[in-house]
């Protein structure tokens, strides 16, 4: 085994946590259903489900689709309480296949989560009280941190659910900007991205810095937990 880890990072096509963990000399895969935007051939098209038993010593689930399980989500979901029929729908959609867009993000969130690797981060908005109603009861609350925490002039609010691994430690905190400033207002780009096809890549993509943090505090810490276990 030497240095190197085996490592898939599902759920990416940006590359970033991919290439992040690849410069620091570990042998590891992206996965999604979409090709990866850089043509890389360390991607694999598909379901990550189906490579979750290939021996892998760590697991990055980069961004599964969280839109129904993430609190913003919840009023397309439910009326007041649980499960009555909501206020709204978005334009075009039937509460049936709302309803079933959740349930296939519960199903791919609970099988990376219970998968047969040690080590396992996925990364995923806080969830709305429906989807928590249906998570393993080992799912621990989310470590919350910022892009900004790893010299990132940005905001966006990004929970790491962790099992195996530990939480992410400040790299290079920034001072946050006067709040309404123009700076302040470029930090909150991500929120601010106008609709359009690629808003959803905007603002699932992983900051670099972030990448780099996780590739060098999880990956360091795998390689010590498995040269202590050799």
């Amino acid at each position: 085994m030497g240095d190197t880890l085996r490592i898939l990072v599902a759920c990416e096509t940006s590359g970033v946590m991919r290439r992040a963990f690849a410069v620091r000399g570990h042998d590891v895969w992206s996965c999604d259903l979409l090709a990866a935007e850089d043509g890389s051939n360390r991607h694999i098209r598909g379901d990550v489900r189906e490579l979750l038993h290939d021996g892998w010593d760590l697991l990055a689930v980069m961004h599964p689709p969280c839109t129904r399980l993430c609190r913003s989500g919840r009023r397309w979901m439910s009326g007041p309480g649980k499960w009555t029929p909501p206020k709204q729908l978005p334009k075009g959609r039937s509460w049936e296949s709302m309803k079933a867009e959740f349930e296939a993000g519960v199903a791919l969130f609970t099988a990376c989560w219970r998968a047969p690797i040690e080590r396992v981060a996925i990364e995923n908005p806080e969830m709305n009280d429906l989807a928590r109603d249906r998570m393993p009861t080992d799912l621990p609350a989310p470590q919350m941190v910022q892009p900004f925490w790893f010299g990132e002039p940005a905001y966006k609010n990004t929970g790491f659910y962790l099992r195996g691994l530990p939480r992410l430690e400040p790299t290079h905190m920034l001072i946050e900007p006067l709040r309404g400033s123009d700076e302040w207002k470029a930090w909150n780009a991500v929120h601010r991205a106008p609709p359009g096809p690629d808003r959803w890549k905007i603002r699932s993509r992983t900051f670099e810095g972030v990448a780099a943090a996780g590739a060098d505090q999880w990956g360091g810490y795998a390689m010590e937990e498995i040269r202590r276990a050799a």
